[in-house]
């Protein structure tokens, strides 16, 4: 019997990689307004920063968050492995127990943040055990991401890896590969966070006033972390500069600058734009530093290219409906707020 061949590409390697790099930025942008946006709360809140319920308004957005942050993260996921099967999934079998955790931490988290929700709505404050246990959960979730993808990466390091121990419990020792990288994503998180508090909070001055430092804070501190990382990637620097990325890059940055610009200038959705575009352009980057330093042992145009139209066309018809559908959950949630403060 001839077993069936599923070597190949369902569509053309280049609308394979414009649909990844897409939905990834959609992901990381959603995560980064849960991330930045919950350990904002969070601050604030220990710290009694902010008067009345506001901890409590941002609260019961975070649950929706995560449905999105999550729902948003599965299309990236299965493109990456649809062009790095076999580096992806070795890495994860590497670390198959810390890999299968993250469903118990996203669940965890999520619960937290429902909880911290209901028992704001009851007792008018920010339930700051719920929301430290979710930022637990999603920091977890973050750094296994981090060394597990980090790792695909080194196909020499999984070799070795795994050849010595095939438990489950091994975690990516090459931790200089990928901290930089976890702290910039981090830190870019608290600056998307910033600006989504201070947009959605622009009507109270001590809201607006901590979106704004933790906006242009994180900017600055994401910014540092970034130039690390950088010379960390020292050894592929000259191709980064021979290829589209260095363009990417200073598109990024001089969009990150122009957010900040038109933020402060309170023309949120211009910089929300902006913002949005810098993220994608640090994806780019970090698809470019992928192929480069998988250059030696993978080559993703070598792929034989099979196109099957159908699955493509169903899953951008479910993409488009599922955007549609997380649009209407989050103008209903601000259309009620809004209502709610017209009515008092």
């Amino acid at each position: 019997m001839t077993l069936p061949d599923y070597h190949f590409l369902s569509a053309p390697l280049w609308l394979v990689t414009v649909l990844h790099l897409l939905t990834l930025t959609l992901h990381f942008f959603a995560m980064n307004i849960l991330v930045g946006g919950a350990a904002i709360t969070l601050w604030a809140s220990a710290r009694n920063r902010w008067d009345g319920t506001q901890a409590v308004d941002f609260s019961r957005l975070f649950p929706a968050a995560t449905a999105a942050t999550v729902t948003l993260g599965v299309a990236p996921l299965l493109f990456l492995q649809l062009v790095y099967p076999g580096q992806v999934y070795a890495a994860a079998i590497v670390s198959g127990w810390f890999w299968l955790l993250v469903i118990a931490a996203v669940i965890v988290a999520y619960y937290a943040f429902y909880r911290a929700s209901f028992s704001g709505q009851r007792t008018g404050r920010a339930n700051l055990v719920m929301l430290t246990l979710a930022m637990a959960g999603l920091v977890y979730v973050s750094l296994v991401y981090s060394s597990v993808f980090s790792m695909a990466e080194q196909p020499a390091l999984i070799r070795s890896l795994y050849a010595k121990d095939q438990s489950g419990w091994v975690w990516n020792p090459a931790i200089g590969s990928y901290a930089l990288r976890w702290l910039h994503m981090l830190l870019g998180a608290l600056t998307v966070g910033g600006f989504f508090v201070g947009m959605t909070g622009k009507d109270n001055p001590k809201v607006l006033a901590t979106g704004k430092a933790a906006f242009a804070g994180g900017m600055g501190l994401a910014a540092a972390a970034g130039f690390a990382y950088l010379l960390v990637l020292m050894p592929y620097l000259e191709a980064i500069m021979r290829s589209l990325a260095i363009w990417s890059l200073a598109a990024s940055i001089l969009l990150s600058l122009a957010a900040l610009h038109f933020y402060f200038r309170k023309s949120y959705w211009i910089a929300g734009v902006a913002l949005f575009l810098s993220v994608f352009g640090m994806v780019y980057l970090r698809h470019t530093v992928r192929i480069l330093r998988l250059k030696e042992t993978f080559e993703p145009t070598a792929w034989r290219i099979a196109p099957q139209w159908s699955p493509f066309l169903l899953f951008l018809v479910c993409f488009v409906v599922m955007l549609a559908v997380l649009v209407w959950m989050f103008w209903l949630f601000f259309g009620a707020k809004n209502q709610a403060g017209r009515a008092e």
